[in-house]
């Protein structure tokens, strides 16, 4: 199939690798997107998506707690940072958060339906129309996330005045005033080191298996380390895998106020529960980034693209 400069942009952005290696792998691949991901990163042109990562869109993040044991955050992004700081904007995130905290909704398409909080003759939707008619700039309400603690607390923190949201439930027996610092602590931890986790028993097999393939591919195809014998190989990969796991495990990261600069976030749990007599845990965590995923438009780099491509 033809490859236009589209697809290398999509796939740039995806991989973080040059234009001509994401305009090889497309044709390698006949325009499978998945597969040239796969390409770029077995032969070492890419380590990672990258996509999640870029930060483009603007809007907020805004978190509500009910009390101890409910809480909702959601992003609402607008076009621009201007916006993103308009009372007018900000008062209206802070209304959907309110919304959110109060829901039942399972999705978004039964969220945007449900009569709007601060008027109930008109739907979320309704209200969010109303607001870019005022605002004069595009907004969406991308998600929402409601937790509820079973047995503990919920804590939350807001980085940089909305770009973060983050909450954490922790289930303890504990008095909530007696840990809820440490929980702040591990919620400005998520915010700052962004783990997928909470601990490695998340991780499915499956994934563990796919990034061992991608690593031994990755090895296979560097001159220098394709020669070593598979035992070696084998050990490089699994010093990889468990680096690339800790990254991504909460309780595996480094706490990032240990005074020691090697005490692990479960560590540090371990020790706030010895200190409060009965276990604290971190049950899950939601973290909301604005723009996530998302880009702004740029007419000179799709250019650029496709003059690379001629």
């Amino acid at each position: 199939m033809a490859i236009t400069a589209a697809m290398v942009k999509e796939l740039r952005e995806l991989t973080g690798a040059g234009m001509m290696d994401c305009k090889k792998a497309l044709n390698e691949t006949n325009g499978n997107m998945d597969e040239a991901v796969e390409f770029l990163r077995k032969n070492g042109q890419a380590k990672a998506e990258k996509k999640a990562g870029r930060i483009a869109a603007e809007g907020l993040t805004a978190v509500v707690l009910k009390d101890d044991k409910t809480a909702a955050v959601v992003e609402v992004n607008s076009e621009t940072d201007f916006v993103a700081k308009n009372e007018k904007f900000r008062n209206f995130v802070e209304a959907v958060a309110k919304q959110a905290v109060e829901s039942d909704a399972a999705d978004m398409d039964a969220f945007m339906a449900e009569p709007w909080i601060e008027d109930s003759s008109k739907t979320v939707n309704d209200a969010l129309v109303e607001k870019v008619a005022v605002i004069g700039e595009n907004l969406k309400i991308r998600r929402f996330k409601k937790v509820t603690a079973s047995n503990g607390y919920v804590v939350s923190y807001i980085h940089a005045g909305g770009r973060i949201g983050v909450i954490v439930e922790a289930e303890t027996t504990a008095a909530l005033d007696t840990v809820k610092e440490a929980l702040v602590n591990v919620a400005m931890q998520i915010a700052a080191l962004n783990p997928k986790y909470v601990s490695r028993d998340e991780i499915s097999a499956e994934y563990i298996a796919h990034e061992k393939e991608i690593l031994l591919a990755q090895i296979n195809n560097d001159p220098k380390e394709s020669q070593k014998p598979d035992k070696v190989k084998n050990g490089i990969i699994e010093g990889r895998v468990n680096k690339e796991l800790k990254e991504i495990s909460l309780v595996d990261q480094v706490y990032v106020k240990a005074e020691d600069g090697k005490q692990t976030v479960g560590k540090y749990l371990e020790q706030l529960s010895k200190e409060v007599g009965t276990d604290v845990k971190v049950k899950s965590f939601v973290r909301f980034e604005t723009g996530e995923g998302l880009e702004k438009k740029n007419e000179d780099f799709a250019a650029e693209v496709a003059a690379q491509m001629k």
